[in-house]
């Protein structure tokens, strides 16, 4: 009787813990797992902001006929002219592009699908009122479909070939361009993105300059951070005034940040610059940010300085928690503080230096604003991260699609580097067996 209401009171203690952390667990899902689920979504497809028929991820064939019909008739204008300017060859050809449009169009509107919003949309056109685009974008059989993407191609390639011997060239080849815009494939093209990234030397060596970056950074802040944590833990005059001025570049925006280093890099005229040459860590002003290694350098260099303070408040806070009568008692048996540090200070600081490497191993390899706004990735891409050549393939390329499978391929790897460290150092924090 005692085992089966311990049994039940375990039960209700477990939905009680579920019931709890479902909040949190519906938060995580809203706002990490969800975009992550979109943008591999969007990665499957080739989606491409700057062409209007791959302008969304399209499973099905369809016709835009607000772009088919705004060009359409105004093509087929431009043919009759200019049949009319011309004789011989040129004429004959003209008239057999004007022949194979009409008759792709008749087939488009005599498809059930597309013949009643055909009208409605022609009627919109004529009187100048906006075309919603669920009416615009509309299914059609997808022989019809592939047809008109022959036909419009095949004009296109053929007007340009007769460039010369036409009137107004420039229009009529606009209007044949653009009509191929008219025409919606399926551009599902499954894991084609993944496959290309993994063979591209690009991403690779983005992904080469992001681990360099993030392990000599986040090393090096360790360090510092960990010394300066040791010694604002100790006890002196000004100790607060200390412990908030070591916090004043962690507190500046990481934009303002990498301005104030650009100028101070500056090859003309920056102080931290002709410090370097004079001391000799560069040969001259210029190389920090033209040359490769030097571009390098100054992003880590400013990094760190930036993020060190961070790294030693959340050593600040373990340290905190050690009891100093642990100290007294080493004192007394003999340790040296280096024996107390190794002995004492690291053991039980395991779990704060856990933390602060997990969050800024995290924060570096995502890195984006600071070399963004301080190299752009330059020179000749030695700086360029992951997550700035996701952002120039999305925004500057508008390819959608190849972007997200780069955001995609960054999650992954902040995942895998989430899940070493817990592994590798939070086994006897999290008793992970």
């Amino acid at each position: 009787m005692d085992t089966k209401r311990k049994t039940k009171k375990k039960m209700s203690e477990s939905k009680l813990g579920y019931l709890l952390v479902a909040p949190a667990l519906i938060l995580i899902l809203v706002i990490a797992i969800w975009p992550v689920i979109q943008s591999f979504y969007f990665s499957m497809f080739d989606l491409r902001l700057s062409k209007p028929s791959k302008s969304e991820a399209f499973t099905s064939y369809k016709v835009d006929l607000h772009t088919y019909l705004d060009n359409y008739p105004f093509l087929i204008s431009s043919l009759e002219d200019e049949t009319e300017k011309t004789t011989g060859k040129t004429k004959q050809e003209l008239e057999e592009i004007k022949a194979h449009l009409e008759k792709v169009d008749s087939e488009l509107k005599a498809d059930s699908k597309v013949k009643d919003r055909y009208d409605q949309v022609d009627e919109k056109l004529m009187v100048m009122k906006p075309v919603s685009e669920d009416l615009a974008k509309t299914k059609a059989d997808k022989d019809i479909v592939l047809e008109l993407e022959k036909v419009t191609n095949d004009s296109t390639e053929r007007l340009k070939e007769m460039k010369d011997e036409l009137k107004d060239s420039n229009s009529v080849i606009g209007l044949s361009e653009s009509l191929e815009d008219a025409v919606i494939t399926p551009n599902f093209i499954g894991f084609q993105h993944y496959k290309e990234n993994l063979s591209d030397n690009r991403m690779w060596k983005a992904l080469q300059n992001t681990t360099v970056f993030t392990i000599i950074s986040v090393f090096a802040e360790l360090v510092i951070g960990l010394a300066i944590a040791i010694l604002i833990n100790k006890a002196f005059i000004g100790r607060g005034l200390v412990r908030a001025t070591i916090l004043i570049p962690w507190a500046i925006p990481t934009a303002v940040s990498a301005f104030m280093w650009k100028y101070l890099y500056d090859g003309q005229n920056g102080i931290v610059a002709k410090v370097f040459e004079k001391i000799g860590i560069v040969d001259h002003m210029t190389t920090l940010l033209t040359n490769s290694n030097g571009a390098m350098f100054s992003v880590i260099f400013a990094d760190v300085w930036k993020t060190t303070p961070y790294m030693a408040l959340l050593l600040l806070a373990g340290l905190q928690t050690i009891p100093t009568s642990l100290y007294e008692a080493a004192s007394i048996d003999g340790a040296g503080k280096w024996k107390q540090f190794i002995t004492i200070t690291l053991p039980l600081l395991k779990s704060s230096i856990l933390v602060a490497l997990l969050f800024r191993t995290l924060d570096a390899f995502r890195v984006f604003d600071l070399v963004y706004v301080l190299t752009g990735g330059g020179p000749a891409n030695s700086t360029e991260t992951i997550s700035i050549l996701a952002y120039k393939v999305m925004f500057n390329q508008t390819n959608f699609g190849e972007g997200s499978a780069l955001s995609v391929i960054v999650f992954v790897c902040v995942a895998i580097i989430s899940m070493i460290f817990i592994k590798v150092l939070g086994r006897d924090l999290l008793n992970d067996k």
